[in-house]
């Protein structure tokens, strides 16, 4: 006997929201009915389980049957089958999870086994995505008593309910295409190609096999035996489209180097091999599994506005989301991978995320286990950590410096460096801190274009002759990360191009007073001949064998004020913050000795310009005024030429 129901009013709204505003993506419709057919067989396989041989098992398998010429898609499985009171409770209110249900019945029972359930459908909206491809949709069902109905529905007001016999248990729903429009090709749907990629991309993992009849071509034989070129013979065989079983889900030892490589290569579309891998496996409060690489080389758009960092999430094996940027914390978006747990919140369409702890709790953990990793290879492959770092040590350091030094506990023993004392060898903080003279205070450090320019820099002098190690920062990034780190192991950092009284003894305090004092004409000369260009003329304790240098103030570098003026930001503002230019002159060289014997003013400050212009070139800057350092070298040029 055949049944006319209508859906409930809030039904019918929320039917007519579901197919034209919940659902973004189309094509997630064949995942959302794989998954109730997963569903179904998983209810079928715990009944039998607990009937004591009153069910048996089967070989289950969920099937597609595409049909162009009826335009027609079909998946069928051999599940646990829907009564009536199911089509009308599941299929017939909307947002009513018969897997919810189902898991809570047993729980409340007390069973033992309901554990042990891994229901994927958490919503009864999943099977009305059908509507967004189809007019009409058939639904035969089969229960365990033998009873069979056919369900029927257009997915607008109302829906029938028939008796109708079926061989097996189980479920077939069926889906009459919609026509095709202008925008929209639904006959995509039925391609055995296009078929295959959405069960791989979406439902690779379903721990039932999805089968197909899939065309084989076999070249036509002459009647030599040979192929006959561009002639086949065609014949129906039946594939299996998924794999089932993810490699996140095998234990650790058992995944081989190569599978890890060949997936890696195969899910991020490189063609290296990733410089590490690294499965991991939590149980506990939160439980998830997840396969994590790090690229050998860097993403080609990394650096670009477009790039998109994150995970690919799955839940319970079901594909979810590309790209879960929630999963991964910016300094980290290098990384690549999956992640799979039953322990997300999901949303009515499962293809959005609702703001939960659980992902902030995943992304942690994920950090942590990353992070962990680096360190192990640093300890153990101090080389390939090094080729690691080459790559992405600025994301480390950004990790430090956009957290405001929050992180820096877990992040100051992964940075690395080139130094005075070691030039062609990385060092580590915790190298460079080991080997401070007994009364040394700071960690020196100085920033420049390359370490070629950084090695011309005449701080270094002092330092060289001491012998005291100063490491070189040639990033950017470098110098405002150890800024918000302030310190390592109680020893502050310290830019040798800053002034600092600190680092002076008394006597050269006292020295330098004196001098100043002595010379105070011709430092005011200088300073009026630079007045645009330096805030302060002054004697220098860092110079040994160059004329002259330039310091700054405040940890305030030339270096920082040039990135920031880089930056977009700062330029809409107007720049930024000028560095305080100070220039340092060795009173012991004899070039200022020369000069200080002139009694000339204008030929004073001529030389003042070129020492000025002479100290910026050694700091890797160009000289902006040209014409003016060229007209002043010719003059001075020519004068001693006449004399």
């Amino acid at each position: 006997m055949k049944e006319t129901k209508e859906f409930q009013t809030e039904s019918k709204e929320l039917l007519n929201l579901m197919i034209n505003s919940i659902y973004t993506n189309k094509e997630i419709f064949l995942r959302e009915l794989i998954s109730n057919a997963s569903d179904a067989i998983d209810k079928y396989k715990y009944v039998s389980l607990t009937s004591n041989g009153k069910y048996p098992q089967k070989d289950y398998e969920i099937k597609l049957i595409p049909n162009e010429k009826e335009r027609t898609l079909e998946i069928t499985d051999n599940g646990i089958g829907m009564s009536k009171d199911d089509l009308i409770n599941d299929l017939g209110t909307i947002a009513k999870s018969g897997s919810k249900d189902f898991v809570k019945k047993f729980k409340e029972a007390k069973d033992k086994n309901a554990d042990d359930l891994n229901i994927i459908g958490q919503f009864g909206v999943g099977f009305y995505s059908a509507f967004m491809v189809a007019n009409k949709i058939e639904v035969r069902t089969k229960t365990i008593d033998g009873s069979g109905y056919l369900f029927t529905s257009d997915g607008v007001d109302t829906y029938t309910i028939e008796d109708c016999d079926l061989k097996d248990t189980g479920t077939s729903v069926k889906l009459y295409l919609k026509a095709n429009t202008d925008s929209i090709n639904y006959d995509d749907y039925l391609g055995e190609y296009s078929l295959e990629n959405l069960v791989k991309k979406y439902s690779d993992y379903i721990r039932y096999p999805i089968k197909m009849d899939v065309t084989r071509k076999t070249p036509k034989k002459d009647k030599d035996g040979k192929d006959i070129e561009g002639q086949y013979d065609e014949s129906k065989e039946t594939k299996t489209l998924n794999s089932m079983i993810p490699l996140w889900k095998k234990n650790s030892k058992d995944i081989k180097d190569d599978e890890l490589n060949s997936f890696y290569k195969d899910k991020c579309g490189d063609y290296e091999d990733p410089l590490f891998s690294l499965p991991i496996h939590v149980d506990g409060v939160i439980s998830y599994d997840a396969l994590v690489f790090i690229p050998s080389h860097a993403p080609y758009n990394l650096y670009s506005d477009n790039y998109e960092k994150g995970l690919d999430l799955y839940s319970k094996g079901i594909f979810i989301k590309e790209k879960c940027k929630e999963l991964v914390p910016d300094y980290l978006k290098f990384i690549k991978g999956v992640v799979d747990s039953e322990d997300f919140d999901l949303n009515i369409s499962r293809e959005m995320l609702q703001n939960s702890p659980v992902l902030r709790r995943i992304e942690d953990n994920i950090e942590n286990k990353v992070i962990a990793k680096l360190k192990e290879v640093e300890s153990s492959d101090f080389e390939k950590y090094t080729k690691f770092f080459k790559i992405y040590g600025d994301h480390i350091k950004f990790g430090i410096y956009s957290t405001y030094g929050m992180k820096k506990d877990l992040l100051q023993d992964m940075l690395i460096y080139s130094s005075l004392n070691s030039p062609d060898k990385l060092i580590t903080l915790k190298d460079y801190k080991s080997k401070m003279k007994a009364d040394q205070k700071y960690i020196y450090y100085v920033s420049g274009k390359s370490i070629d320019a950084i090695k011309l820099l005449p701080q270094l002098e002092k330092y060289r002759k001491d012998g005291i190690d100063v490491l070189f920062l040639t990033e950017n990034i470098d110098e405002f990360a150890l800024t918000m780190m302030k310190e390592y192991d109680k020893a502050e950092f310290k830019n040798i191009t800053n002034e600092s009284l600190e680092s002076m003894s008394e006597d050269e305090k006292s020295k330098l007073t004196t001098l100043e004092a002595e010379n105070k004409r011709i430092l005011d000369d200088l300073k009026e001949a630079l007045k645009d260009k330096v805030d302060k003329v002054t004697f220098s304790s860092k110079l040994v064998d160059s004329p002259v240098c330039i310091t700054t103030e405040n940890n305030y570098s030339l270096n920082m004020e040039e990135t920031l003026n880089d930056d977009p930001a700062s330029k809409n503002n107007g720049g930024a913050p000028k560095a305080t230019r100070i220039l340092e002159i060795n009173p012991d060289h004899e070039l200022y000795k020369a000069i200080s014997a002139i009694n000339d003013d204008e030929l004073i400050k001529k030389y003042g310009s070129l020492l000025y212009d002479e100290a910026m070139m050694l700091e890797g800057f160009d000289i902006k005024d040209k014409s003016a350092f060229v007209k002043n070298l010719n003059d001075l040029m020519l004068g001693n030429i006449k004399k």
